[in-house]
């Protein structure tokens, strides 16, 4: 089934000269979605990419900063680091707009799991061995945990991430003061649901004197900052738009592989401006800026800014990328208040169009009790043969992925409503094929 027009394989164009006006939700709801001919490279109006929760198509500005990045290393050689620093400090100033971060500290690495172990590596685990979080982390967070709890005394408390509007409350339940950290989730990897309050998680650790570290590597770019707190909340604090308000003393853990489009390589930990911890696992970067302790002479120093938490020599080009691809948002009008409105319109969709199917819940269903404003940037279906679906979804053309039972199905700004109506047509087949 086509999905597009074959026109949007011309040639790229340079989207830094070509200026678009603000689009509005019709623009990129329409057949011709608005946004498409600038991802001709990943042929998103011709594929039926629903990836978007894990791996965006990245727009074809994203090539002009890898090779940016190339031709900087062969014009400059060993200078070319002053202008990679000005795209990772680019990257920066685009999270701290996204997460209404006003005096946050950023470092940054190719995986969520470096910027984890060096966190881990900071924390006073002999004196605090406790450690909380949910059975619905991230693969990377969750196997560290559970190898680190075959090393005792180290204590690793999960709970359930199910039901998750309760969630933080069970997790400020399970602090005391022999916690030295907690992690959660904003947005769970697994279904999609956006886990509130975690404000009042902020408050606990911060009277026990724990760490509190979000993944928000579902939220950045997708999910709005009210959906932070319930109306009540909201209206109480003054919420502004800020995905950090409330968590202003917390550390933050994401990325650009997905919601961002900047592809690999551009993992971020944003720390606050008072840390003063002292990771053990640290690089010779971080001693850029470092501040010797005139109290502990010889004691290795740190930074009181964005190194304290810096690694090693890197491979610049996922900035030059970020970067670009920043640049392309801003020129398209593409603000998180924008993205959060045409998610939510898609995922609406989506879970509209699954409903009419009228699957037989025993092969396939959606939990219909979370409302669409809980939910992030995708629609979780369960299903004992995920793994199937997803192979007969991908013989006919379409992406998707699983997870432990989980269909997930990730629309993006690029992709029309038509296409959205397509692939759920397309999933109604492949469920009738399995049934044979």
């Amino acid at each position: 089934m086509p999905q597009g027009n074959a026109k949007t394989h011309a040639a790229p164009s340079d989207d830094s000269e070509q200026i678009a006006p603000s689009l509005s939700p019709k623009d990129l709801y329409a057949d011709e979605n608005a946004l498409a001919p600038h991802y001709t490279r990943f042929d998103v109006s011709n594929r039926l990419l629903l990836t978007g929760h894990s791996h965006q198509a990245w727009p074809d500005c994203a090539l002009e900063g890898q090779l940016e990045a190339w031709q900087d290393a062969a014009r400059y050689v060993d200078d070319k680091w002053p202008r990679a620093f000005e795209k990772r400090d680019r990257y920066k100033r685009g999270l701290m707009e996204r997460l209404g971060d006003r005096d946050g500290c950023y470092a940054f690495a190719s995986s969520t799991h470096d910027l984890l172990i060096r966190l881990l590596s900071a924390l006073p685990l002999r004196e605090r061995p406790r450690i909380v979080t949910t059975d619905g982390e991230y693969h990377s967070a969750r196997r560290q945990f559970d190898r680190l709890f075959e090393e005792q005394p180290l204590q690793i408390v999960k709970i359930p991430s199910q039901p998750s509007a309760d969630i933080a409350m069970r997790l400020a339940e399970a602090v005391d003061e022999r916690t030295a950290l907690v992690m959660v989730s904003h947005v769970l990897f697994r279904s999609g649901q956006i886990v509130p309050g975690l404000h009042d998680v902020a408050e606990t650790c911060s009277r026990v004197g724990a760490a509190l570290l979000v993944d928000m590597y579902h939220s950045v770019n997708v999910v709005d900052a009210f959906q932070h707190f319930d109306t009540s909340n909201a209206q109480r604090r003054g919420a502004t738009s800020s995905l950090i308000e409330g968590l202003e003393h917390a550390f933050v853990l994401g990325g650009g592989y997905k919601y961002l489009q900047c592809g690999e390589g551009n993992c971020f930990l944003r720390f606050p401006a008072e840390c003063r911890l002292r990771p053990i696992i640290t690089g010779w970067y971080a001693e850029f800026d470092a501040i010797a302790d005139r109290t502990h002479p010889g004691r290795v120093a740190y930074s009181d800014g964005d190194s304290r938490f810096a690694g090693a020599t890197y491979d610049p080009t996922s900035h030059y990328r970020a970067a670009r691809v920043l640049d392309f948002f801003d020129a398209q009008g593409l603000t998180p208040g924008l993205l959060r409105q045409v998610s939510q319109h898609q995922v609406g969709l989506l879970a509209e169009q699954f409903d009419a199917l009228d699957a037989d819940p025993a092969v396939i269903s959606r939990d219909r009790s979370v409302p669409l404003a809980r939910l992030g940037g995708f629609l979780a279906l369960t299903s004992p043969r995920a793994g199937d679906v997803c192979e007969q979804l991908r013989k006919r053309g379409m992406f998707a992925d699983h997870r432990n039972g989980i269909l997930r199905l990730g629309p993006a700004p690029y992709l029309s409503d038509r296409q959205l109506i397509a692939a759920i047509g397309t999933l109604g087949e492949a469920i009738v094929d399995l049934a044979r």
